[in-house]
């Protein structure tokens, strides 16, 4: 069984070997995002509890987060394994997720970081708009629609870019980030689970290399 965390700074291209990973080995994808959102549309007494800091603009503290994390790696549907994405972000949570997937007895088995430069970064995530309609994500360099001007998921023809993909707000948001980062690259160092995987390469090339290291 593969018990994934992936690391990589935003643009590090996350997204695109997850959806590589999930349709070779049929891991469940866990986005923190997604998993708010669901806890919150099901009602869940810790969803209503994220809820509740979140509908006055707080963070959601970190034992909550574990708890909703938890909750949902005792689903049923992860039979095979899974892929974690946006947790843990700090070493507090790490080790809060060392504890629950101890308990649960599906500890982590790999975390591979997608290592990738800033300017390719910033060149990456400004390149990136969306459709205004659907939020389906496209890029100027790797991902355009296939029918230009018209969104693939919605066939809408309205697209923007977010602030935050800006040159200079991106500049900022990776420096944020790598500061996050290097400490959780460090602990999982030492508890000998952490692979390095050159992000700069092609995405088929990425995900060879990904799949190295999951199928050994």
């Amino acid at each position: 069984m593969i018990n994934l965390f992936l690391l990589g700074l935003p643009g590090a291209g996350k997204g695109t070997v997850s959806e590589q990973i999930v349709d070779k080995y049929h891991l469940t994808h866990i986005s923190t995002g997604d998993m708010f959102r669901e806890a919150m549309a099901n009602e869940t007494k810790v969803g209503l509890e994220a809820k509740s800091y979140i509908d006055k603009g707080d963070l959601v503290p970190d034992e909550v987060t574990a708890r909703l994390v938890e909750e949902r790696l005792g689903q049923p549907d992860i039979k095979e394994g899974y892929i974690l994405d946006g947790f843990p972000r700090t070493i507090v949570q790490a080790e809060l997720l060392e504890e629950i997937t101890k308990k649960l007895n599906k500890p982590l088995t790999n975390v591979i970081s997608l290592e990738v430069k800033e300017d390719t970064l910033v060149n990456r995530l400004s390149a990136r708009f969306m459709c205004k309609k659907c939020g389906a994500t496209y890029n100027k360099i790797t991902k355009m629609p296939k029918v230009v001007g018209t969104c693939d998921r919605c066939g809408s023809h309205e697209f923007y870019q977010r602030e935050d993909d800006k040159p200079e707000v991106v500049k900022n948001r990776l420096q944020v980030n790598e500061k996050m980062n290097t400490p959780l690259k460090d602990y999982y160092q030492k508890n000998g689970i952490l692979s390095v995987v050159d992000g700069e390469q092609t995405p088929e090339k990425v995900f060879e290399s990904v799949d190295a290291v999951l199928s050994k």
